[in-house]
């Protein structure tokens, strides 16, 4: 792709989230969050494989759909309050559809089908934005709406994320649809607390956001798409391998790494909240993304799985890491001990 495009593409992708996370009008969110598609839309299909367009096509259908609900909430509610304000959203019918239509954007079940597949199409690096960047407009907008949104709903489309991701990742080749359930679960986690404390859901965020960048930028090095092909993968860069294994480890949300202080958090609230049956529910289903986390960190490591076919051994190269991958793995790793700061901050 041409540089020049892609630096236009770039900045317009700033831009809309930008707009979207400053503005109190509807309209002006709304507007922030078609910029942010358009943008993305090139990205997706720049490899022009037929995989891609589709893709591209599967991204742009349910966004748009996912665009006019969030302006269908905001009109019905102009209409019945007469405020166009973001945090004025005071009617139970808009809320609800404004809801589902973030479901819609972030890809919380049973609005997630379009992702995995629109990850799977995408490159490494469009995947990370997909995957980071994108789904901050949707989760600002339910930060700010969080006050007036239907908990039983919220409650269940993040029990019902975090099965469904944690299940449907189980059976998968391909890392690109691992990591798109992987999000899915997160999103789960990140749903289920929105209500009772939003700025756990921006912590949990940024939080996850650093872990999936390290593990988009560690597989973009070492040119990794499917588990075959990383398990032969450690002879490239056998440093950047073992710091990604213990990412993913912490994207799981093991202790001592920073992936369970969210985890950790989250729970308490929902304890505090009596919601101690859900609190349990989240816990046991986030055994089943664990072991797909574990199988990646298996097949991550050195020790190869048996297997019949043959893996021709890629040679090691003295191809140096990326700075940001070496900053973003340490904090992926080392934040837990600092948690009590972290949490003041909050």
């Amino acid at each position: 792709m041409n540089p020049q495009a892609k630096l236009i593409f770039t900045i317009s992708l700033l831009l809309g989230t930008t707009i979207t996370i400053s503005s109190n009008h509807w309209i002006m969110a709304w507007a922030g969050l078609e910029i942010n598609t358009l943008a993305i839309l090139p990205l997706i299909s720049k490899s022009h494989h037929p995989r891609s367009i589709e893709a591209a096509t599967k991204y742009f259908l349910t966004q748009s759909a996912a665009s006019a609900l969030v302006l269908f909430s905001s009109m019905t509610n102009a209409w019945h309050t007469g405020q166009w304000d973001i945090t004025q959203l005071s009617h139970p019918t808009s809320s609800l559809i404004l809801t589902s239509a973030i479901a819609m954007k972030l890809g919380l079940v049973p609005f997630h089908f379009w992702f995995p597949e629109v990850l799977q199409g995408s490159p490494l690096s469009t995947g990370l934005l997909l995957s980071t960047i994108m789904k901050l407009p949707p989760i600002t907008l339910l930060y700010m709406t969080s006050s007036s949104l239907n908990p039983t709903l919220l409650t269940t489309l993040a029990v019902l994320s975090a099965a469904i991701g944690g299940w449907m990742g189980l059976n998968q080749t391909q890392i690109r649809k691992i990591l798109a359930f992987s999000s899915i679960s997160h999103l789960g986690w990140m749903a289920i607390i929105i209500v009772y404390n939003p700025k756990l859901t921006l912590l949990n965020f940024y939080l996850y956001t650093m872990m999936t960048a390290t593990v988009f930028l560690a597989l973009n090095s070492i040119k990794v798409l499917k588990l075959s092909t990383l398990m032969t993968a450690w002879t490239k860069m056998p440093s950047l391998n073992a710091m990604l294994l213990l990412t993913l480890l912490s994207l799981a949300g093991l202790p001592p790494l920073t992936g369970f202080l969210p985890k950790w958090l989250i729970i308490q609230e929902l304890t505090k909240q009596e919601m101690i049956p859900a609190a349990t529910l989240m816990s046991l289903l986030s055994l089943l993304s664990l072991y797909f986390y574990l199988r990646l960190a298996y097949c991550t490591t050195i020790t190869l799985p048996p297997h019949t076919t043959n893996h021709m051994k890629q040679w090691r190269t003295n191809k140096s890491t990326n700075i940001l991958v070496a900053i973003l793995a340490t904090m992926s790793l080392t934040l837990l001990p600092i948690s009590p700061l972290i949490i003041t901050i909050l």
